[in-house]
């Protein structure tokens, strides 16, 4: 899968959030200022051409819907972020969070109960 760009993810959620949409539909639910019809219709034919999204079609116009679920897109973010800034260690990626604080003790013990169930 190829990576996305912030306008990109921030489409896809949408598609994830209401579902099938049509591009007119997609405008409205952007923030000011709104991006230009053919701006956004541009950026969802490249994610389709990506392979997040796909269409049916309606006569000339075209309904997309997500291709690809947030969880498998939010799994392959995370794998990168993990191979690209911490070796491919998933132990670096927690032991950096508990430094930084951003995990805590009793979340540690919670996924620590989770891990040994899941191996049960």
């Amino acid at each position: 899968m190829k990576s996305l760009t912030n306008r990109e993810e921030e489409l896809m959620k949408l598609f994830w959030e209401k579902g099938p949409l049509f591009v007119k539909e997609i405008i409205p639910l952007l923030d000011d200022p709104k991006p230009h019809f053919n701006t956004i219709s541009t950026i969802v034919r490249g994610l389709e051409s990506k392979g997040y999204v796909s269409h049916e079609a309606f006569g000339n116009t075209h309904r997309y819907f997500a291709a690809v679920s947030e969880s498998d897109y939010g799994k392959k973010t995370l794998g990168s972020v993990v191979n690209r800034y911490f070796g491919s260690s998933y132990l670096n990626a927690v032991s950096s969070l508990v430094k930084e604080e951003k995990i805590s003790i009793d979340e540690l013990k919670s996924l620590i109960e989770f891990v040994e169930k899941q191996g049960k």
